[in-house]
């Protein structure tokens, strides 16, 4: 198949990338290479990815609305993977603007591609971050995600709305994805995992907020990797019966309307760690303790995360099986050669 992967410069991106291409697609991966982090990670990512000349990379703003426009007019995509996005929820307190321009206008042009070149299934990336105050666990996605608590969360809300919108209005297949706190090797510089270990490794004290007690569902790459391309398979039809392989919808209500060819699921690994365990493992595998500089939580965050993975599990037979311990391993042993520390 002809595939688009937006974000392909990014973490899950370029993972996605290489597996598409693994199972004999052609890709085509677009990316700004923003700023936001390190440019040359993202750019060691794109080198990887054009060894394959199945692989062709476009510089390319979601934002671009003629960029965009001139894109879908010249391909015919059988999916579309979109993964590009303003991501953070501290920086969204400080720069607001970058994620109303990523994350709404951006998928605005998204959908709008998709609607006029009858892209068969757009499979796009929502987050966990989206059920923001809930204390409800685990997270469904049949529960109400009425309280967001941070601009990003709150964009994520929405394209999970207008996604549902294009899907009612002009019959355009689509399919939302929850990630749970993703790490592995060539993560994000700006996630606790990059950010713990590149302090230890340097002798320098590690930020703890809420004072350690925090939970996250903790989910490596590999396991969202193959979620993404199960879910990818499983257009959904709009037809809801007691017998057919459909889900819940988000937002409490229900079972999807019959009609509209949508829907939400959470990836996530459904065995939260406490943050204090991690430290912990990461300690161990580095070799070295740390100083831990206990501090209150931070505006936008959340204290716990889990997700109930009961829809994935029912409708692509797959449920993330890496254990923390493996997928922090394979994470010290990437950053010690990458950065040659």
């Amino acid at each position: 198949m002809r595939l688009l992967v937006t974000g392909a410069a990014g973490f899950i991106g370029s993972y996605l990338s290489t597996r598409l291409l693994t199972e004999g697609h052609s890709v085509v991966g677009i990316d700004n290479l923003n700023d936001y982090y390190e440019v040359q990670l993202k750019i060691d990512r794109v080198d990887r990815l054009q060894k394959n000349p199945r692989f062709q990379f476009i510089k390319l703003d979601i934002a671009d609305k003629k960029g965009m426009d001139d894109l879908f007019a010249g391909e015919r995509f059988d999916r579309v993977f979109h993964l590009a996005a303003q991501a953070g929820v501290r920086y969204s307190l400080t720069n607001p603007h970058v994620y109303i321009e990523s994350n709404l206008v951006g998928f605005l042009h998204i959908l709008e591609g998709c609607r006029h070149s009858a892209v068969p299934h757009l499979i796009y990336a929502s987050s966990s971050s989206v059920y923001g105050a809930n204390t409800k666990m685990p997270f469904s996605v049949a529960d109400s995600v009425d309280h967001p608590v941070s601009l990003y969360a709150a964009t994520k809300k929405a394209n999970e709305l207008m996604a549902h919108c294009y899907s009612h209005l002009y019959r355009i297949p689509t399919t939302g994805l929850r990630f749970f706190t993703v790490y592995g090797p060539w993560g994000r510089p700006d996630m606790a995992l990059f950010l713990f270990t590149k302090a230890i490794l340097a002798g320098k004290p590690i930020d703890v907020f809420n004072y350690g007690e925090m939970e996250r569902d903790f989910t490596y790459i590999d396991d969202i990797i193959e979620g993404v391309v199960r879910v990818s398979e499983k257009i959904p039809t709009g037809i809801v019966k007691p017998s057919d392989d459909d889900c819940t919808a988000p937002n409490g209500s229900g079972i999807a309307a019959v009609g509209v060819p949508t829907r939400v699921f959470n990836i996530g690994n459904h065995r939260p760690v406490s943050l204090m365990t991690f430290i912990a493992l990461l300690e161990k595998e580095i070799g070295k303790q740390s100083e831990h500089r206990m501090l209150p939580m931070q505006p936008g965050d959340v204290p716990k995360t889990f997700a109930d993975v009961e829809d994935l599990v029912k409708i692509t037979g797959f449920s993330p099986v890496t254990p923390v311990e493996e997928g922090v391993k394979r994470f010290v042993k990437w950053y010690r050669e990458y950065y040659r520390a």
